[in-house]
């Protein structure tokens, strides 16, 4: 483990293409730095003078410097007092002071939860109201100073010159000055993100994802959005389709523009008649080959007229049925498509390359109304060759441990931020879960656990019996009362799980596992096998010949599992629902932007 320390003895560099920042090793006050902190930010280790020093370089592509670089050093950016920097970022909070001979601004540009203090004269600005409304965006250069002694900042920002301003219309914007709830803030997805709610660690969660399975040498593969196989079974899909826009195109035309009558059609049959008794009349008169031929074309255009006015005449309006089903080879595809629930198509690369992983976006036509639950998800899904369940929880486990410490040594800052205005208790609970060894159960004897409580007097919404499908309050109790730590249930009923798992040797359970922390659920896991529950839950066959195909050629024991990335934000940082942790949450009744 690396320690900083010695504040006074940090330099830092900036030009115009790179950031240079060092920190000497040299003893006294110490900040704490991992390795694995020194090595997700790039640093390099040299010894200057017989002390260990650290530095990084970062080239920038903007001219402006990231208030990250500046707040979130140790020393909190005082060691970079008297460097001119140009800073931009959207106003917070703002006063006026002085007589309104200059302003005090609080400035944040995403890239840390903090503000930087940026004092305005008003001899730099026409009209210094302009720039202390909440939710301006300002662009000033600037230099940094220490402010007086006893204030709470660090640093400031003293404006040499005011670039740029984005002014906001005061009677509009929709965020008060007081803290919005997070129902109001969902009505304005496109300036949400300009608030403290969404965080940047929820943006940064998927770099963390591709560094644990690209470190175990897992290939990324992307699985198709648009799938014909109900991967789970559910039916609870969202179907692709053109055929309603061409249905309701078709329906105005046929309003416009009505299709022929049954006269319309048999006068069309006579112009055909006509037409064709005047080719006969030619040839018999042995006329000249000019005149045939015009006449021939004349027939020819007539039979084309009645073929498309008898095709128009059969249009109706709604969708096209065959055999009292709708007709889905007018489609885009030719046949039923859907939005992928799953990405089930991942198996058949682990059966070429080896393990594997995909992370996307999947969806489900769930009509739920609950916290937990959204139309549209992201999960991270990998698939590991020659794997058992036992392997599969081991990779899962070590993968939601990864996670957590990984938030502790890069996000701390904006878990600080949540445990202050949400979850008092979301950083002890990712340390729990990043230094504790799960707690592996049975579904049965979590089952047999439940019911002792119940006997006990302890009350769950939900009835507890063997074959249900676990509820979040058996979780909870589970994994906060029963162990209070984390818990991985596995071995659950077959008849709630999905068709491709593998039966144990009791015929009654699957190899099916679910990683439980506390508040949430993050994992569900499987082992994989044959192909012998299709018939059983009532799947057809041939949407997964290919799936078939897998078992057949050169099969190889495989498991995989999905996390949802969503309900790992939200257990982190401890929000109550899930719509508020996902940039532009897709649910019922809503599909906003």
């Amino acid at each position: 483990m690396v320690r900083i320390s010695n504040l006074q003895t940090m330099t830092h560099e900036m030009t115009d293409q790179l950031i240079v920042v060092s920190l000497a090793n040299d003893g006294g006050n110490e900040a704490e730095l991992t390795d694995q902190k020194v090595q997700s930010h790039g640093w390099v280790r040299t010894e200057e003078q017989g002390k260990e020093t650290f530095s990084i370089i970062k080239q920038r592509f903007t001219r402006h410097v990231p208030v990250k670089s500046i707040l979130c050093r140790p020393d909190g950016g005082a060691g970079l007092a008297g460097q001119k920097v140009l800073i931009f970022g959207w106003v917070r909070t703002a006063r006026l002071q002085g007589k309104g001979s200059f302003a005090f601004l609080e400035v944040n540009d995403g890239s840390c939860p903090a503000y930087l203090q940026v004092i305005v004269d008003a001899s730099l600005s026409d009209d210094l109201s302009k720039l202390i409304a909440k939710g301006t965006c300002v662009v000033v250069d600037g230099c940094l100073k220490l402010p007086p002694q006893g204030t709470k900042q660090k640093i400031e920002l003293k404006v040499e010159e005011v670039v740029s301003v984005g002014t906001v219309d005061q009677v509009t914007y929709p965020f008060p000055k007081n803290k919005p709830s997070p129902e109001h803030l969902r009505k304005y997805l496109h300036l949400r993100a300009r608030t403290s709610l969404l965080q940047e660690s929820e943006t940064r969660l998927p770099f963390a994802t591709h560094s644990f399975f690209q470190s175990q040498s897992f290939l990324y593969v992307n699985t198709p959005i648009i799938t014909t196989s109900d991967c789970e079974g559910a039916g609870e899909m969202f179907q692709v389709t053109t055929l309603i826009s061409a249905t309701e195109k078709l329906e105005r035309e046929l309003m416009e523009n009505p299709p022929p009558t049954e006269a319309d059609v048999e006068a069309a049959r006579v112009v055909v008649k006509e037409r064709g008794e005047a080719v006969a009349e030619l040839k018999s008169a042995k006329a000249s080959e000019q005149d045939i031929t015009a006449s021939l074309a004349e027939l020819a255009n007539a039979k084309l007229s009645l073929s498309r006015t008898v095709e128009r005449s059969r249009l109706k309006p709604g969708l096209r049925t065959k055999d009292g089903e709708v007709d889905y080879s007018p489609d885009f595809f030719g046949r039923q498509a859907f939005l992928s629930v799953s990405g089930l198509q991942l198996e058949s690369y682990a059966c070429a390359l080896g393990s594997v992983y995909t992370f996307g976006p999947t969806f489900r036509a769930e009509n739920s109304h609950t916290s937990r639950h959204l139309a549209e998800f992201w999960i991270v899904e990998p698939e590991l060759a020659l794997a058992d369940l036992k392997e599969d929880m081991d990779c899962a486990e070590a993968y939601v441990r990864y996670m957590c410490t990984w938030l502790l040594d890069n996000c701390y800052d904006d878990l600080e931020v949540m445990a202050k205005n949400v979850d008092d208790g979301c950083i002890d609970r990712l340390k729990l879960v990043a230094s504790t060894p799960f707690v592996r159960v049975t579904y049965t004897d979590a089952i047999e656990l439940l019911k002792e409580a119940v006997a006990q007097g302890e009350t769950f919404e939900n009835q507890v019996e063997w074959g249900i499908d676990l509820a979040s309050e058996h979780e909870r109790y589970l994994t906060e009362v029963v162990f209070q730590k984390p818990v991985i249930v596995y071995n659950y009923p077959k008849g709630i799980k999905a068709f491709y798992m593998r039966v144990n040797d009791d015929g009654k359970t699957v190899a099916a596992m679910d990683v439980l922390v506390p508040k949430n659920s993050l994992v569900g896991a499987k082992e994989k096998n044959g192909m012998n529950r299709l018939e059983e839950i009532g799947l057809p066959v041939e949407p997964y010949e290919w799936y078939l195909d897998l078992r057949r050629h050169g099969t190889v024991k495989h498991s995989g599992f999905g996390l949802g990335l969503e309900r790992m934000v939200l257990f982190a940082t401890g929000m109550d629902n899930i719509r508020d942790v996902i940039p532009f949450p897709r649910y019922p009744g809503r599909a906003d932007l």
